[in-house]
């Protein structure tokens, strides 16, 4: 008989083998051992030479009683660095004048290769001169093409030859956890890249409806404004726009408004100079949870109408106060905040379905978008009025000259802080009731009494601020 061979087969609970399997699996997988972090020097060296350096500098014309005196007394340093460039005087004083330089950093990205660069409104408000500096040490001189103050977004062209350009991603496919990174110039150190993840999308902050930023916690301060947010794929997603903080400095919070908005925006300001967003005509407010249940809802959601203008596209078309609009163009309405965003995005004479329960019943509703009444007040601006005058203005709804108790008046929207306006103590915010004795009614009507004043006349100007009326001496410029 053949002799037969024992063969050891070690138990499963041998310590021996438990190691021994754990040793294979190791070896076979590494990959599970020590995960990969992404690696961004591919991007960066691709991406840098299209984005660039913002440099704004301007002129601003300091008043002695505004700046540095005050009621004959030299300002304490501590008082100018809460108030900044002016000192709130009364409306009437008549400082002396002198003019000193202002300047600002920045960021941007070529998104043309005509020219054409993308930054924030803020990076280049009031800037008497503009100057790019490119990643090849190239300083050109760039011309602001149209600014859009309600999303933050500027459009500048530079006549240059051969320059890079960034290729444009889809920020509608972003998801929350994906890794991005930004390139820009914080406190003017050229080209600092940082990175991170995406916190949240469709964030609404309180001072930009119009705008569903991309929260991210990549590292982002001052200068790095206007600077291009990337995907992985080296695609610009974003443009980075905000931080909030505490200290002035970054705290993990940072806020880039969506390229797809952005290229939206952009394009406008290339065609017409100035974006048209659609307009309803109402206010606003949150549904809680409680008015949710008193209306029947299943959730707090949509946006209540409290008030509609009689002028607006709403109450023409035949919207009412306590209607809650629930979805615009099939698109849901799931906070008050985000009907402004969807409405804006409707050009004016557009039609627009509406979505709106009313006594507790869901039903549609379809009307024609109106335009904001402060377009038509920018438009106006190019026939010489209100640019005389130094100032922007909005017409007033029939509700918001309800709550302020007056009948007639335009409200004040920005000053140019050189202009005759800001000369007689006038503020954004203050509605301009009169002028030379002629009540003003609207935008339009300002446009046409402004450009008809007699050149280098002080005249009279009632103004009405925090419901108080006093008259000012405006002196407007020539034509």
């Amino acid at each position: 008989m053949p002799r037969k061979e024992l063969i050891v087969i070690p138990k499963p609970h041998s310590h021996t083998w438990l190691m021994s399997l754990a040793l294979l699996l190791m070896l076979a997988t590494p990959a599970l051992a020590e995960p990969r972090l992404p690696d961004f020097t591919e991007l960066v060296d691709k991406a840098a030479p299209a984005v660039v350096n913002i440099s704004t500098s301007r002129e601003v014309e300091r008043s002695m009683t505004s700046s540095r005196q005050f009621g004959g007394q030299e300002v304490p340093e501590i008082f100018r660095e809460f108030f900044g460039d002016r000192i709130p005087m009364p409306p009437g004083g008549a400082p002396n004048r002198n003019e000193e330089p202002r300047q600002s950093l920045g960021s941007g990205f070529i998104f043309d290769e005509d020219g054409y660069i993308m930054t924030n409104a803020h990076v280049v408000k009031d800037a008497d001169e503009i100057l790019v500096r490119l990643n090849d040490r190239r300083e050109l001189e760039a011309e602001l093409v149209g600014a859009d103050e309600k999303t933050d977004v500027a459009v500048l062209k530079v006549e240059a030859d051969n320059l890079p350009t960034l290729e444009l991603g889809e920020s509608s496919d972003l998801k929350v956890g994906q890794w991005v990174a930004a390139i820009g110039s914080p406190f003017g150190f050229d080209h600092s890249v940082t990175a991170g993840i995406i916190s949240a999308i469709n964030r609404t902050l309180p001072q930009d409806v119009y705008v569903p930023f991309i929260q991210t916690d990549v590292a982002i301060n001052p200068g790095n404004s206007g600077g291009p947010l990337f995907n992985l794929d080296g695609e610009v997603v974003g443009i980075n726009s905000q931080i909030l903080t505490r200290s002035g400095g970054y705290m993990g919070l940072s806020f880039a408004i969506p390229i797809d908005v952005a290229m939206d925006v952009a394009d406008q300001l290339r065609d017409d100079g100035f974006v048209n967003r659609g307009w309803l005509g109402v206010r606003i407010q949150p549904v809680s949870k409680d008015l949710a249940e008193s209306f029947g809802m299943e959730q707090a959601e949509g946006a209540l109408i409290a008030d509609l203008d009689p002028r607006g596209p709403a109450a023409k078309g035949g919207l009412q106060a306590g209607d809650v609009i629930l979805k615009v163009n099939g698109e849901e309405v799931d906070h008050s905040t985000t009907l402004p965003r969807l409405v804006g995005e409707v050009t004016p004479g557009e039609e627009v379905e509406l979505s709106v329960l009313r006594d507790g019943e869901k039903q549609p509703i379809t009307l024609t978008v109106g335009e904001w009444p402060d377009v038509v007040a920018n438009q106006g601006d190019s026939d010489g009025g209100p640019v005389r005058l130094g100032i922007t203005v909005q017409s007033l709804s029939e509700l918001e000259r309800r709550q302020l108790g007056i009948k007639q008046g335009v409200r004040i929207v920005s000053v140019d802080p050189a202009g005759s306006a800001a000369a007689a103590g006038i503020r954004p915010g203050d509605v301009l009731m009169s002028i030379g004795q002629q009540s003003v009614e609207s935008a339009e009507q300002l446009a046409d009494m402004a450009a008809n004043l007699p050149q280098e006349q002080v005249v009279p100007v009632l103004i009405n601020r925090e419901g108080r009326s006093y008259f000012v001496a405006l002196r407007p410029v020539s034509n």
